[in-house]
């Protein structure tokens, strides 16, 4: 049947056909219900495709792409539906070409250039494994260059599987129908049924390989010795890159890079990046001077294993009222997440949890309850993938970083005046956090900093867009807070921090985000958003303002200084009972002063 004219679900005027896949077709078509008509694509299931599971799989890809569409880098899904049982996917137009005009027969990109393009492209990759997606179908037409800003972005999910939610006895039912993949880019676990994370790895490893070479992966001969793909008989390439390479094509899975993550990990180890030993320490570290944390690493890489750890988090939801007063009900339920853990002294360790990239609105809407102007206006801000310490700094960990070398200043090793080894540290200053990571930066030849300020809300808010992460209110048995406000249902304070990990984590799994300590992040307070950076670094002032943010509210705060979107700020060399913080880490460069 052609679609081409036809108006579907009564908004979108399909324009031309675009392309056909294995068991889709996509279309360019036009919103007829926003005023400027905007072109969008449609995909389309066959009708020959009527097996149930089949069917299941696609209206599956809408869910996840719904997902994954947070990503500046991702296209957003606009709709989905059925009509006459054929299924229907919109997504936005993205203007621009694929890779496969970049990546041709007999042209050889330099390794520079390929560098390049597999760091913008594990960027994004990133954020897809962290969502525990496969993309299963990474190849250069499958990849944009957007026209207007060249930014990589990646498409075409139609062979994704969240995992752990299609049984592989399902899968292979349906194989014979559903043609995974395309040949030369295929591992041989996704060849059996059987994809994992590391499988988009060896795919993007052959786009690496075939953007070298100028030779298409199916045309490559392999070692009849060691099975290993030959290639660099045809480009020269550095030591240390193709070694990258050839973890990547592995044909043994346990043997590649496990994800993005870590493959980006290797790769920025390689580059002359000022933070190039994110995750990759060097073997001989200058430690940083004064203020400026730049890192030298060295080419030697020690690669830290991520872990998946589990947590419970908590939602509210309104029961009933009881007269004026309501009453809610609190549900309860498990999740998991990604973290490495950062080993301080004999017995003492901090935990760095993975934080996805993404995008997010910062600041609160009009509507919210009790909001402040300082608040507004309300911005789109892009985050990029970096890691956060799972609770605030603790005592303990102070205790272990304040007895390294100093820095730039000393630091009280038992500032804290409710003492605890796992109670957060407080009494420190903005001055004190910085040195402890400078001091946690000499130590470790990761960067450690303070987060940004919209790292923090991002991370904070972990995709929700209600006050706080566990909906509308709080209550005494989530947060550690002065409840004696409307917000809250009923009476109750502990008066004094509390053990980090005492309540219920966000969906990242980060613990005490509402209330326990202030924390502290790199930027210089400003009275509102307006001209506030949209990608999520430190904003800093051009006067010789000494006053930071500080974030997420205290043991001794109101249930509305602790929402998501409430900012406040303190003198940087200030300190107090309520003033604690904890440490952030990029994949990327980052710096502030």
């Amino acid at each position: 049947m052609d679609f081409i004219g036809e108006l579907l679900d009564k908004r979108y005027k399909i324009v031309k056909k675009l392309g056909e896949g294995n068991f889709g077709e996509t279309y360019l078509a036009r919103d007829l219900k926003r005023p400027s008509k905007p072109i969008c694509v449609v995909k389309r299931l066959k009708p020959k495709h009527t097996h149930p599971r089949v069917m299941e799989l696609f209206e599956q890809e809408a869910v996840i792409l719904e997902k994954l569409g947070e990503h500046p880098q991702i296209p957003r899904l606009l709709a989905h539906f059925t009509i006459n049982n054929d299924l229907f996917i919109i997504q936005d137009y993205v203007e621009g070409h694929t890779l496969r005009k970049e990546i041709v027969p007999k042209r050889q990109m330099t390794e520079t250039d390929v560098t390049k393009l597999l760091h913008d492209i594990l960027e994004v990759l990133v954020f897809v494994h962290q969502n525990n997606v496969i993309h299963r179908d990474i190849k250069p037409e499958n990849i944009m260059r957007r026209k207007h800003d060249h930014q990589i972005m990646l498409i075409d999910f139609g062979s994704v599987r969240e995992l752990g939610t299609i049984s592989i006895d399902v899968y292979k039912m349906i194989r014979t129908s559903v043609v995974v993949g395309t040949p030369g880019y295929i591992p041989t676990e996704q060849a059996k049924g059987k994809p994992r994370l590391c499988s988009d790895i060896y795919a993007l490893g052959m786009m690496a390989i075939e953007a070298l070479t100028g030779i298409s992966p199916h045309l490559l001969q392999e070692d009849p010795d060691t099975g290993k793909t030959i290639w660099r008989d045809y480009v020269k390439v550095s030591d240390s890159f193709a070694d990258i390479i050839e973890t990547m094509i592995c044909d043994r899975y346990t043997s590649r890079y496990p994800s993005a993550t870590e493959a980006l990990q290797a790769l920025t180890a390689t580059q002359e990046l000022p933070f190039s030993a994110v995750l990759s320490p060097p073997l001989n570290f200058n430690p940083p001077v004064k203020s400026q944390l730049s890192l030298e690493p060295e080419l030697e890489t020690i690669f830290l294993p991520l872990e998946q750890f589990e947590f419970e988090i908590a939602n509210i939801s309104e029961k009933k009222w009881v007269g004026s007063k309501p009453t809610y009900e609190v549900n309860r339920y498990s999740d998991s997440a990604q973290c490495y853990i950062e080993d301080l002294s004999n017995d003492i360790s901090l935990a760095m949890v993975s934080i996805p990239g993404g995008q997010f609105l910062m600041g609160s809407p009009d509507d919210e309850t009790e909001r402040f102007d300082t608040e507004s206006p309300q911005h789109l801000v892009k985050i990029s993938p970096f890691f956060m310490s799972k609770f605030p700094i603790t005592q303990a960990q102070w205790q272990a970083v304040a007895a390294l070398s100093p820095i730039n200043r000393h630091l009280d090793s038992t500032p804290a005046n409710v003492k605890g080894a796992n109670r957060p540290v407080e009494q420190v200053s903005w001055e004190d956090a910085v040195e402890f990571c400078a001091r946690l930066c000499q130590k470790t030849g990761r960067k450690y900093r303070l987060p940004s300020e919209a790292e923090w809300e991002y991370a904070c808010r972990a995709k929700t867009t209600t006050p706080f992460y566990f909906g509308e209110t709080l209550l005494p048995s989530l947060a550690n807070y002065n409840n004696s406000s409307l917000y809250g249902a009923d009476p109750g304070n502990h008066w004094q921090t509390t053990i980090v990990g005492s309540f219920p984590a966000n969906a990242f799994g980060l613990y005490d985000m509402h209330g326990n300590v202030w924390e502290w992040c790199g930027d210089h307070w400003h009275e509102n958003y307006q001209g506030a950076p949209v990608d999520g670094n430190v904003w800093l002032s051009n006067n010789d303002f000494k006053s930071r943010v500080i974030r997420g509210g205290s043991w001794k705060s109101s249930p509305r200084l602790c929402r998501s979107a409430y900012r406040s700020w303190n003198p940087q060399d200030g300190r107090g009972n309520l003033l604690g913080f904890r440490v952030a880490v990029s994949l990327s460069g980052f710096s502030y002063q």
